[in-house]
């Protein structure tokens, strides 16, 4: 029989673990309920934008109007993965299916740009920069910094230097790599093509062009607009992100806090009968020593 005080430790630490789960697992739902609203909101808008975007793309495809941000016939083949993870852990698998994934593409899809060095990383998160600085891949730019004051303003330059790198030819494709939230138990692992531009929507329709009149003109309307679409892109992936991060945290706290409550009651149970089985011990010894006195 395991020795009390050992037990008792033991029990006083799970008890103190539960207490700090529960409270993380709190703090997380706090955060989801505000991440949520925030990505519900910003989703029909983007949504919208996108759709609108792609019916401008096919719109100029037959034109002699020249979209910068298309795919080219002849490039570098230089590829950018941006991965956005968290930047804390506790989350159960929520970072791992990130990284996993990345390295998934990297070897099958990219493993020719790989041996070429024509493949690079551009992180949002500190779990998925520390990985891959262990793993000595080459990551072109760490922006964790973002979950520290999460805004538009601030995801948006990251979205300029994304399309500064594409239009500058460093770069001809670019994709984003996270989880996209579904509800607090379910996050989807989502990757899209950021640039080039595609003429599909989200739901992967292609669109059917549009006679749309333009005002001023064509060439004005998509040097705003499509600009304006990856800003609200990368935006959204991040939210997504970071509301999932929120819901995965919330489940992993709650399964933990779980699992202490059932270890402290077969603790309690494992005590409970050692301390039985210690005054029994007692008992014994005592009608011995008795029996031996009168003896």
């Amino acid at each position: 029989m395991a020795n009390l005080k050992a037990i008792r430790v033991r029990l006083s630490s799970v008890k103190s673990t539960r207490q700090i789960t529960s409270a993380m697992k709190m703090v997380a739902a706090a955060k989801l309920r505000k991440a949520q609203d925030s990505i519900v909101q910003l989703r029909p808008y983007a949504d919208k934008l996108n759709e609108i975007r792609a019916g401008l793309s096919a719109a100029l495809r037959d034109t002699e109007i020249e979209n910068i941000y298309a795919e080219r016939k002849k490039g570098t083949g230089r590829v950018l993965l941006v991965v956005i993870t968290s930047n804390k852990g506790l989350c159960g698998a929520f970072n791992a299916n990130v990284i996993r994934e990345t390295r998934h593409i990297m070897a099958e899809k990219y493993g020719e740009q790989m041996r070429r060095g024509d493949l690079a990383l551009m992180t949002v998160g500190k779990k998925a920069a520390d990985t891959f600085k262990k793993l000595k891949y080459n990551i072109m730019a760490d922006h964790s910094d973002l979950y520290t004051a999460l805004t538009f303003d601030r995801v948006a330059a990251v979205a300029d230097r994304l399309m500064e790198l594409y239009l500058s030819r460093e770069y001809d494709t670019i994709e984003l790599i996270y989880n996209q939230f579904k509800n607090a138990a379910v996050q989807k692992l989502t990757r899209e093509t950021y640039l080039p531009v595609t003429m599909e929507t989200d739901a992967g329709e292609k669109s059917a062009p549009a006679d749309y009149i333009y005002e001023p003109d064509q060439v004005s309307i998509i040097s705003e607009l499509i600009p304006k679409t990856l800003r609200i892109q990368l935006y959204k992936a991040v939210l997504d992100s970071f509301a999932a991060e929120q819901g995965a945290r919330m489940t992993a706290m709650h399964q933990a806090t779980d699992n202490a409550t059932e270890l402290i009651r077969d603790l309690t149970l494992q005590y409970n009968k050692a301390r039985q089985a210690a005054i029994t011990n007692q008992l014994l010894e005592v009608v011995s020593g008795a029996e031996a006195l009168n003896g």
